[in-house]
């Protein structure tokens, strides 16, 4: 049995992640900005804003006082972004940099002390195959999850060396409520992001129990479906190829762009 935090946990990935940790009889604290309708057997609720410092702060008292401690972190929570670059106000940016590489990075800072303190801990920090590749028309998205990468990989030289794992979840477009976080400044690139999300083969629960296999095998990099290892392997080892693919994929959005799909 482990002691699981994770953010994000009211729906999406977070949710199939909290039902099967809680499945296999883990203690489980699901946090989110409003408690689900439901929750697993035996995981509990605490409200958890994570761009703010004194949310943490309550979340690890809590962690401490009715679990006595814990064995993973799982930095799940984040909102999807895409749009090109000339659409894309400052707003949009500081959200989107704010919720996904802030929120990541407060969950890393409140409760690495704790995980040196035990001598163990995991943190698990999800992003996306967007901060392996980049695909035009994503550029905060496929920032904010590079971002993740390069702070998890630190992470993993910083803190293995006291006992802490780390590992980073890049998965491609699964289906997901995902797309209702997604902003409104390019509308363009909006429908495109749903499209893929909604015709996504593989669901959440899906994605989840991969991702828990590969945790559990201590993994740094995990890559949980077949699209997101293709794209990560074509980038390293046919890069000639996969620069042809990005740049056809650009000049698709430039016809549309210049037909009249602007709006």
């Amino acid at each position: 049995m482990r002691r699981v935090l994770i953010t994000g946990g009211a729906s999406g990935l977070g949710a199939a992640l909290a039902a099967r940790c809680a499945a296999r009889g883990d203690r489980v604290l699901v946090t989110d900005l409003v408690e689900p309708a439901a929750l697993p057997g035996g995981a509990v609720f605490q409200r958890l804003d994570i761009t703010g410092e004194a949310d943490w702060t309550r979340a690890l008292q809590r962690v401490r006082d009715d679990f006595g401690g814990l064995d993973v972190l799982v930095n799940n929570a984040g909102i999807a972004a895409g749009g090109r670059i000339d659409r894309l106000g400052a707003e949009h940016w500081q959200r989107v940099l704010t919720v996904n590489v802030l929120g990541a990075v407060n969950g890393c800072r409140t409760f690495t002390p704790l995980f040196k303190q035990q001598g163990h801990g995991h943190l698990v920090n999800v992003a996306s195959a967007a901060g392996l590749v980049h695909p035009p028309s994503m550029s905060s998205y496929n920032a904010s999850k590079a971002a993740i990468v390069a702070l998890s990989e630190t992470l993993r030289h910083e803190l293995g060396p006291w006992g802490v794992d780390v590992s980073v979840v890049c998965p491609t477009f699964f289906r997901t409520n995902l797309a209702a976080s997604l902003s409104g400044d390019d509308p363009m690139m909006t429908r495109a992001a749903t499209a893929l999300i909604t015709e996504a083969r593989l669901g959440a629960d899906e994605i989840a129990a991969r991702v828990l296999r590969a945790v559990d095998a201590r993994t740094f990099l995990i890559l949980p479906d077949r699209n997101a290892r293709v794209a990560y392997w074509t980038k390293r080892f046919a890069r000639a190829l996969y620069d042809r693919r990005m740049l056809a994929a650009g000049a698709k959005t430039r016809r549309a762009e210049l037909s009249g799909g602007a709006g």
